[in-house]
């Protein structure tokens, strides 16, 4: 096959032409370090905060409420730690969900090792957290729920606005992990009464290595990193500035065509859905059928491995991602999956396409016409494909 077929865009995308142009000054002809004093470096100093007041409108907050990071692994990280650290004197009980990024999941075992008490919430069949789970896990001693706003393998948006409310209610601070869904959906911190949000630039056609967290004004945020006094004493180190000029201008783009992007997203996303379920018999569709973000598929087939179907689609050059992940020699099936009840032999077959508004029509046609072939030959290998088969048919 000639052309890439490109279907794993949760994972990364494709760094949007205008950002490459916003970024290429900022590394040959505006280079200066933005927290030198002379008028050279002013320049790099006006891009940080231009793209700060672009993320900041995006959100419905302050300027000043922005930090600048790494990408989301670290802004999970601070908020969840820098509560920890900052309000361990009125409790120290965090809740969030068992569908959780492991950049959560993973600081809050590391948490939960240092004394530490960690809730961590079932979700139903859909993927989605219960709002009445979240408010009868609130004791005296919480002081933080963090709940992603949309899952980053199954894509079902999470009821944030009602957990935004009951943590709200009950003066406990709420963090949520929004890496997936910034530039997706709208999102407006105030009206979802978020006190902090994670984000990372890659994820919307911008660059790798530069996200930020928003911090809600009035809440004590511990320093991250020391050293210099960047990000308003809290995040030492040089501003990447190419980086965080890129972030603005995907962000500026995101925002434009959210919602032309949105409604092109989901109509291309429901043809593969109603495709796969219509002429690939055994397959179970994964998260919330409409709840859902705009460009996210996942599936589960019977009777295969995820990985076998991702190296047979990657023959044929189209590029996507299983929900089972190959770590220390040890195949483990996606907990994600796991959670919502998948049993483990389904949840290892199981596959994840994400589209963006370059996929076309055509690109979906010829990813299921693939998958029919090669998910049917797959079974015809399987011995337990092959009892099925023989114990229906007397």
């Amino acid at each position: 096959m000639s052309k890439l077929i490109y279907l794993d865009n949760a994972a990364t995308t494709a760094v949007h032409p205008e950002v490459v142009a916003e970024m290429l000054p900022y590394f040959t002809e505006f280079y200066g370090n933005p927290s030198s004093i002379y008028s050279f470096a002013g320049k790099s100093r006006q891009a940080v905060d231009a793209s700060r007041k672009i993320i900041a409108g995006a959100l419905g907050c302050s300027e000043k409420e922005i930090y600048f990071t790494a990408g989301g692994s670290e802004s999970d990280n601070w908020a969840i730690k820098s509560i920890a650290e900052s309000y361990r004197s009125k409790g120290n009980h965090i809740i969030t969900s068992k569908i959780e990024h492991h950049a959560v999941l993973h600081t809050c075992e590391y948490l939960a090792k240092n004394g530490y008490e960690v809730t961590y919430l079932d979700v139903d069949g859909d993927g989605r957290v219960r709002p009445e789970d979240v408010e009868a896990s609130i004791r005296p001693e919480t002081i933080l729920i963090t709940i992603m706003f949309a899952n980053n393998e199954i894509g079902t948006i999470e009821p944030i606005r009602e957990i935004g409310r009951i943590a709200k209610e009950h003066n406990v601070l709420f963090h949520t992990d929004a890496v997936q869904a910034v530039g997706q959906v709208p999102i407006d911190v105030k009206e979802y009464n978020i006190d902090m949000l994670s984000a990372s630039s890659h994820k919307l056609k911008g660059p790798k290595g530069i996200g930020f967290l928003y911090v809600r004004n009035g809440i004590k945020l511990t320093s991250f990193i020391h050293g210099g006094g960047q990000e308003r004493k809290k995040r030492a180190g040089t501003e990447n500035v190419p980086g965080i000029a890129g972030f603005g201008k995907a962000m500026e783009i995101a925002l434009e065509t959210m919602e032309v992007r949105a409604e092109y997203e989901t109509e291309l996303r429901d043809h593969l859905i109603e495709r796969v379920l219509a002429e690939i018999p055994h397959t179970k569709l994964n998260g919330h059928r409409t709840d859902r973000l705009p460009n996210n598929a996942n599936f589960s087939f019977e009777f295969v491995e995820g990985e076998s179907v991702l190296i047979m689609l990657d023959m044929q050059g189209i590029c996507g991602s299983s929900g089972s992940a190959c770590t220390s020699g040890s195949l483990d099936p996606s907990h994600v999956l796991l959670a919502i009840g998948l049993p483990h032999e389904k949840a290892h077959g199981s596959l994840r396409l994400t589209l963006s508004d370059e996929t076309t029509r055509e690109d979906i046609d010829t990813t299921v016409d693939a998958l029919k072939v090669l998910i049917e030959r797959l079974r015809n290998m399987s011995p337990l494909y092959e009892d099925f088969i023989k114990n229906n048919s007397k």
